[in-house]
């Protein structure tokens, strides 16, 4: 069985517009702040089996930022929320499959 490289970020910024995460393959991508703490897939956030949940939009608010980051292993990215959530991580893999550039999106359909 071979193993499949992951592309790792080389810089990650939490910038006032989004969060840019250079990756080591030259691509960048830049997400919201919201739209990612949306993705969020903790327990706390979509449950555990066997009751799982649906995280509540609408009880995230529209100014919530990334106000700090750390990576986890050579494999995700976890984000301390202004929400005071920090239990998400964030996989490379998943990173960038919800890359939003147009790109990616196009890649997506």
């Amino acid at each position: 069985m071979s193993e499949q490289h992951v592309v790792e970020p080389v810089n990650v910024q939490i910038l006032a517009e989004g969060i840019a995460v250079q990756w080591e393959d030259g691509h960048r991508s830049v997400y919201s702040h919201r739209e990612l703490r949306l993705q969020c897939r903790c327990a706390e956030c979509i449950g555990e089996w066997p009751n799982p949940k649906q995280l509540n939009a609408e009880r995230i608010g529209l100014d919530v930022v990334a106000v700090e980051y750390q990576t986890i292993g050579r494999y995700a990215l976890q984000f301390l929320w202004s929400d005071v959530h920090y239990t998400g991580i964030y996989p490379y893999t998943v990173l960038r499959e919800l890359c939003p550039c147009p790109t990616c999106e196009s890649k997506s359909k």
